[in-house]
């Protein structure tokens, strides 16, 4: 089949399916300002991924809170307000659910866990997790990450040459790889040991993990049809349209993809079964952690134990266990892995912040050295409160999550008719100021996570820029949790007042370990390299599922992820700032 046959068949096939849902879905219609409505088929609301992050932020910059946008099936609307998304995402939210399309592929991919349920069995699986990933929890997992940090520093130092000259060397996969062993480890307990492999080597459950997240990335625009197939179709039927939707003799790129994605779950789902097998065999073994262990026990073994003391009421099943290890690992590996290549890349274009971090690192190390000395922990190093109450490091992490949440978007559904109120007042079609949005029952709304996050009014004129600095309170003249607030009006977040974690029962469970993880990587990486931007290659970052990154042409193609940066080993002129 030719290029050119593909595209018509494409074509046609958008255009059937768009017939489809028009058929099968009511259009609505939102009286509000915003841009023109662009291609007669997809609409504008692609123009967030092929714009950029300037222009999601720009048209909350010209259109206000709430805009309305135009998609393949119809008009949504793009929200950025804090009050709107505060009955969004807490007030409201029975009343704002995720869409069947994101719903039925996660389920699909990772089973009855966290991000494939709704309603009550989301509400009992909450119930369960929130508490795993508690402060006294995370203490317990750090000694697990430092060894993994310290064979990323000297996997890369490795590649140094002798002399202490510079090298250009691509971080980002090495991130993932230490990303994916942190996760591997410290959430299944399951050594990975991505770290040490070499580049065609590892077992295959975690190369399907790896692989697993640019797939969704690019497979994303065939989530509704997961949906019609599933909805209109039996099980039986539905194994047989996939069957014919990934049969070899259908050469595009996009259905390979599919093939690919097909067998990475089976591969997942697999090599899952077995190791929660093991894991379950433990547990009822031993009905007590073992709390004087070497190596402290993993989340699912935490997990594990939780469920077993919980009333029957609301216990998990096996399945939903089970459901909740990919999960786990999926949702931390490409969205630490993302913004730890973005906070080393911002560090290595402002070689002062750099330096100053490098320093306070250094000089906490040099006093817990003398703190320590009785600590009898395995793999000590910093301990979880030192490196949690760093403040410039924190002002670094949480600036960079601000600014790049791992998930710009969230699409969210009305279960029923109701109107949302707005703090900053938006323009109707007619150019008349509302502070109210009718949202009728079943349409769609995005969560701009990203465009919340830059909000100039609630986070100041400078709010596109990357100042670690604003988060220290002491150099602000301001108390630190009255950041992201102005005149008593903040975003609802269980994070420092950003939206990159949410709110509400579709939070993030995991961001604290996500933090720690971070600031984990980047204490035991700075003290000992310098990073600098490469001399004659541009790194860019698309926008798409995920933040994403690559080398402009000529010098690269503009597809292939990565970050290359030239490192060396850090001098002591490294630590002055």
């Amino acid at each position: 089949m030719s290029l050119f046959q593909v595209c018509v068949v494409g074509t046609c096939s958008l255009a059937v399916f768009k017939g489809l849902q028009l058929l099968l879905r009511k259009s609505h219609s939102f009286d509000l300002d915003g841009p023109d409505k662009g291609h007669w088929l997809l609409g504008n609301v692609t123009k967030l991924f092929e714009g950029g992050i300037e222009y999601c932020v720009d048209i909350v910059d010209r259109y206000g809170g709430a805009v309305r946008l135009h998609g393949p099936y119809g008009e949504l609307v793009y929200l950025a307000d804090p009050r709107a998304l505060y009955h969004m995402v807490v007030k409201d939210q029975q009343m704002f659910e995720e869409t069947d399309d994101f719903i039925m592929s996660n389920k699909l991919i990772f089973g009855n866990g966290l991000v494939g349920t709704v309603g009550e069995q989301h509400r009992r699986q909450r119930k369960l997790l929130s508490p795993l990933f508690s402060t006294t929890n995370m203490r317990r997992l750090l000694p697990t990450l430092h060894p993994i940090a310290e064979k990323l520093a000297s996997t890369l130092v490795a590649k140094l040459p002798a002399d202490g000259s510079q090298k250009e060397i691509d971080v980002l996969p090495w991130l993932s790889r230490c990303a994916l062993d942190g996760i591997c480890q410290c959430i299944l307990g399951y050594p990975s040991n991505s770290l040490s492999a070499g580049d065609d080597e590892g077992d295959e459950y975690v190369e399907a993990l790896r692989n697993l997240g640019p797939l969704i990335s690019n497979l994303q625009m065939l989530r509704r049809f997961v949906v019609l197939v599933n909805r209109y179709c039996s099980p039986y039927w539905a194994t047989k349209v996939l069957d014919l939707v990934t049969a070899p003799w259908l050469p595009t790129q996009l259905m390979r993809d599919v093939r690919e994605l097909r067998r990475i779950v089976e591969t997942m789902d697999s090599a899952s079964r077995r190791e929660f097998a093991v894991k379950k065999a433990a547990a009822e073994a031993d009905d007590e952690l073992c709390e004087d262990s070497r190596m402290p026990p993993s989340m699912m073994d935490i997990m594990l134990k939780a469920n077993s003391v919980t009333s029957n009421t609301d216990q998990l099943t096996d399945a939903e266990l089970f459901g909740q290890m990919n999960v786990m690992v999926f949702a931390g590996l490409d969205t630490t892995t993302a913004a730890l290549a973005r906070c080393i890349y911002l560090l290595a274009m402002n070689p002062h912040i750099q330096a100053r971090l490098r320093s306070e690192i250094r000089d906490a190390m040099k006093s817990s050295e003398h703190q320590d000395e009785d600590d009898a922990t395995p793999f000590a190093g910093l301990s979880y409160e030192i490196l949690d109450n760093l403040p410039f490091l924190d002002g670094v992490v949480k600036e960079t999550l601000r600014l790049y949440p791992s998930f710009p978007f969230m699409l969210r559904k009305t279960t029923k008719a109701t109107t949302l109120p707005v703090h900053f007042p938006v323009r109707t079609r007619a150019g008349v100021e509302t502070s109210t949005i009718t949202m009728p029952q079943g349409s769609h709304a995005i969560i701009s996570i990203l465009a919340a996050n830059r909000h100039k009014e609630i986070w100041g004129p400078d709010a596109n820029e990357w100042i670690p600095e604003r988060w220290l309170a002491e150099e602000q003249g301001r108390s630190a949790p009255t950041l992201g607030v102005k005149d008593g009006v903040r975003f609802p977040a269980v994070y420092s007042n950003m939206m990159t974690f949410l709110s509400g029962n579709r939070s993030c469970v995991g961001f604290k370990f996500a933090e720690m993880e971070m600031k984990k990587v980047l204490a035991t990486l700075l003290v000992r390299l310098h990073f600098a931007l490469p001399t004659d290659k541009e790194i860019q970052w698309k926008l798409w599922a995920f933040h994403v990154p690559v080398v402009k042409p000529p010098a690269g193609d503009g597809v292939t992820q990565q970050v290359p940066l030239n490192v060396r080993l850090a001098r002591e002129e490294d630590f002055k700032w």
